[in-house]
């Protein structure tokens, strides 16, 4: 989304009528160390919460005629593939060496 984006910070000018601005507004305020630990045990963690059986990340080959099959099949291919090999793996007990 934002890769080929180029970041530009703001001058020193810029900067300081930002810093102007923030400190003639009266409801505006930095906090001290202080109040940012008060407010730490609200502050949610971001992103997915940790699964109980989290998936591995694999860097696997199959043939392409699989792959496009399931892929043919729409959104959640990759979990209807992982369920198709759950499937086999529990009708086909396989062997540890």
């Amino acid at each position: 989304m934002f890769k080929n984006r180029k970041i530009i910070p703001p001058t020193p000018e810029e900067d300081a009528a930002i810093n102007r601005g923030i400190a003639a507004d009266p409801d505006t305020y930095e906090l001290s160390t202080r109040e940012i630990a008060e407010l730490k045990p609200f502050v949610k963690r971001m992103g997915r919460p940790p699964k109980e059986n989290p998936k591995e990340q694999v860097s696997i080959r199959y043939d392409a005629d699989i792959v496009a099959a399931f892929r043919a099949t729409g959104d959640g291919w990759q979990t209807r593939m992982n369920d198709a090999l759950r499937t086999y793996m529990n009708e086909h007990p396989l062997e540890h060496a």
